[in-house]
């Protein structure tokens, strides 16, 4: 949610709520925050709060994980937007807020750090409290910053995953099994995903509700013997041989802002490349996004893996459903000999 968007928000908020005693429902994205301290403190440390809790990463372009909107907590706005869902709250324990705050905690507040509280202005909202000794200031906050964007964006991870499992029923175990007795793997995957094979081709799609709109499709294959060499171009020459012959639509592989490594995955040697995709040049319309491409050798089956993700979510931040494919991709197991 951009700022003015989330300025906007607030016209779905009515004066008659705002001034009652009930607490509503927390409005807002889980990935947006509202900054709530003093002035002064904002002022000091507002371009280190940026930096640490929105870092980019690399979609079809630079994408930030979080948006962070400022809010005077004593100002004329913050009756609606004390209602956001996520809210970093920072101050001493005698600031008007923090009270407010910490008549809510359910658990003990004990002295300087951390806290989070649940529902303190809204149902449904987390505070992230950051307390500070009297006299503290700046210092008190900025060394706090690095552990708030990794609880921050540990719970984000943890609300996608919940969204992307359970309002379709979960994981699809049975499919799971399927795939591990016939085809020699296992993936999880929600039960939303339609799945089709071709002798040693296995393609899963989402493209709900519309694939105008949004479509997630992760496609697994094997090669036997398992390639003597793997390096990032015939990787990608293995992507685009499975791509032209599998995929709904042509498919080009864009490396300008390619990021490719080695890595050790569940004990097996593997190699990632994040890049990005585009339809062809002569297609009727320009089409593309980010993809993930695994190749994982699995020494036991005699087989190297090749699990190819890619995304379409034209005018959508993107986060989000790299996060789910990036979750599909890590439960990944080879079979049995």
């Amino acid at each position: 949610m951009t700022k003015t968007t989330l300025f906007a928000a607030l016209g779905t908020v009515t004066l008659s709520l705002a001034a009652c005693d009930s607490p509503g429902i927390a409005f807002g994205d889980a990935n947006s925050i509202v900054a709530a301290m003093s002035p002064d403190l904002w002022e000091t440390v507002s371009d280190d709060v940026f930096t640490a809790l929105e870092p980019t990463i690399r979609t079809v372009r630079d994408e930030k994980t979080f948006t962070v909107t400022f809010q005077d907590p004593e100002g004329e706005y913050w009756s609606e937007l004390r209602r956001f869902r996520q809210i970093l709250l920072v101050g001493t324990e005698t600031e008007l807020r923090v009270v407010e705050a910490l008549e809510k905690a359910s658990d003990p507040i004990n002295g300087p750090g951390i806290y989070q509280i649940k529902n303190v202005w809204s149902i449904g909202q987390t505070v992230t409290l950051v307390l500070l000794a009297p006299g503290a200031g700046a210092e008190g906050l900025m060394s706090h910053l690095p552990a708030i964007n990794e609880l921050l964006d540990g719970q984000y991870r943890k609300f996608v995953i919940n969204r992307m499992y359970i309002p379709g029923g979960g994981v699809d175990s049975a499919l799971a099994d399927t795939l591990y007795t016939e085809a020699g793997f296992q993936l999880l995957l929600p039960k939303v995903y339609d799945w089709e094979h071709h002798d040693s081709v296995y393609i899963f799609r989402n493209d709900n509700p519309d694939p105008s709109e949004l479509i997630r499709q992760i496609a697994v294959t094997w090669k036997t013997p398992i390639p003597a060499d793997m390096q990032p171009a015939g990787i990608l020459a293995w992507r685009d041989s499975l791509a032209a012959a599998n995929y709904s639509e042509p498919q080009v592989t864009v490396t300008e802002n390619s990021n490719a490594h080695p890595f050790d995955f569940r004990g097996w040697f593997a190699y990632e490349i994040q890049a990005e995709w585009k339809n062809p040049p002569d297609r009727g319309w320009p089409a593309g996004g980010p993809l993930i491409a695994r190749a994982i050798v699995c020494e036991n089956q005699n087989r190297m893996y090749l699990l190819d993700s890619w995304l379409y979510a034209p005018g959508k931040e993107k986060y989000e459903y790299m996060i789910q494919l990036e979750t599909i991709l890590n439960s990944f197991k080879c079979g049995s000999a």
